[in-house]
């Protein structure tokens, strides 16, 4: 559900109003980079997720049947903690099971069973066996596959790859700024897999390698829309 503006608890000196941007913020919940749909006060260039200006109180999520994930505003406990999806710090907003311990960014949380690229259905899956077109490693994180199983994307390697680009974004510096500097690299420069198909088709795999990584990462950013995927593929070198 949309409201065009909300009353939040981590910012209550100002109302949220919601706002869509294509350049990529740092949400000041869950402290990690967004694009597209979200509620921001531009008084205090202060943003949110969508999944962090409107989370559920608790949550069940297909991977973790017998949990019980609970939202907090801030990771329980001293100790560090990572998500289970993307394998990244928790440093702010979370899901979390105190029965079994996993904690879940809000967007992780909230990723999408099945996104549709266009071309081919990418399905979510908590373990593949599969090699991940990025680091060319099996197992390790929540992966997307394609349906026609050729791609696999951990959500790990895509986090990974935001950090490394919009490094400026994710450790403060880069509050606010109106162009990237950094751009994402493109998949098909960094495929691991290896190719053994003429060249028309080698080529034809890679783009849509690329167009698969779009939609992921549009996920992995709060806003798996068509549009965002489009904004994107312009971002990508």
């Amino acid at each position: 559900m949309k409201y065009n503006e909300i009353s939040h608890f981590s910012h209550p000196q100002h109302t949220l109003t919601f706002d869509y941007t294509e350049t990529p913020f740092k949400c000041d919940g869950c402290k990690e980079v967004g694009i597209g749909s979200h509620y921001r006060c531009s008084f205090c260039d202060f943003d949110l997720h969508t999944h962090c200006a409107i989370p559920s109180l608790s949550i069940h999520h297909p991977f973790y049947p017998k949990c019980s994930f609970q939202f907090f505003s801030r990771p329980p406990g001293d100790a560090p903690r990572y998500c289970n999806a993307c394998e990244k710090d928790i440093t702010g907003f979370v899901y979390h099971c105190k029965s079994c311990g996993f904690d879940l960014h809000p967007c992780c949380a909230k990723l999408p069973m099945v996104l549709d690229d266009g071309e081919t259905n990418l399905y979510l899956y908590r373990k593949v066996r599969a090699p991940c077109h990025k680091c060319g490693r099996k197992g390790r994180s929540w992966s997307y596959r394609s349906s026609c199983k050729k791609y696999n994307l951990h959500v790990a390697c895509v986090r990974e790859m935001l950090v490394e680009n919009w490094h400026e974004l994710y450790f403060g510096y880069g509050k606010g700024i109106k162009k990237l500097e950094n751009r994402i690299p493109s998949l098909k420069n960094t495929l691991q897999t290896p190719h053994k198909r003429r060249k028309g088709k080698v080529k034809k795999c890679c783009e849509m390698a690329g167009l698969a990584l779009q939609f992921v990462i549009s996920a992995v950013l709060g806003d798996p829309t068509s549009l965002i995927a489009g904004v994107i593929g312009t971002l990508m070198s």
